[in-house]
């Protein structure tokens, strides 16, 4: 099935009002997270991984070559706008919405009219080319939507990962996620990540009918 790339900076009302799904919250452990990715202390110390190319049929890639591309170094910043969150890229030139607080047909981005203790989610996506590392630089609490590998995503795998801003989360290539959500109005990281940057996505509210509501705050 062919999709057309999301396009990733909209007005929200653009979006139409759908049933929520939660998403649990769990706090990011060296154990929570071990199957995406880790915890990181010091952003010197982490190497991301680069996936070699892939063979187009039965003759192999050369050793030592189709892993050179390397990785890009840039800020990421998550930053509510009233009712709307928004995010940017400096790595890879990234301009999003992220998701939003309250229903999208009555979202404001110029005021806040509901308590943003959730984002209600619209999509997610994938690195196959390499690994990716968001490192607080403001020492912030922040929350990370996440599911293993593999193109048949559905909602009941995603899971949120609430960290308490001490530590950085590396996660692997081919692992589902989004950008990073600020729990307070706007907070920067420091990324790291493939420098090819392919990017899989998918269309959560296009593709099920429904988003995503991952909590910000523990209960």
């Amino acid at each position: 099935m062919n999709q057309a790339a999301p396009t990733y900076l909209f007005e929200a009302s653009e979006k139409p009002s759908l049933d929520l799904i939660d998403v649990p919250l769990i706090e990011a452990s060296d154990e929570s997270v071990q199957s995406y990715g880790a915890l990181v202390d010091d952003p010197e110390g982490v190497d991301i991984e680069i996936v070699r190319w892939p063979a187009q049929g039965w003759r192999p890639i050369d050793d030592g070559t189709g892993d050179e591309g390397g990785w890009v170094e840039g800020i990421f910043q998550g930053e509510w706008r009233g009712d709307v969150l928004y995010g940017t890229n400096d790595a890879v030139d990234g301009h999003y919405v992220l998701g939003w607080s309250v229903d999208p047909q009555q979202a404001a981005s110029d005021r806040q009219t509901g308590p943003r203790d959730r984002v209600l989610l619209w999509h997610m996506n994938y690195h196959p080319d390499g690994g990716q590392l968001f490192f607080p630089l403001d020492k912030q609490p922040f929350v990370v939507p996440l599911a293993p590998p593999g193109d048949d995503l559905t909602p009941d795998k995603i899971i949120a990962f609430w960290c308490d801003g001490t530590r950085g989360l590396y996660i692997h290539p081919n692992i589902w996620h989004e950008g990073i959500f600020p729990v307070e109005d706007k907070q920067r990281f420091l990324d790291r990540q493939g420098k090819v940057h392919a990017r899989v996505s998918c269309d959560i509210g296009d593709e099920f009918g429904v988003y995503l509501s991952v909590p910000l705050r523990r209960s």
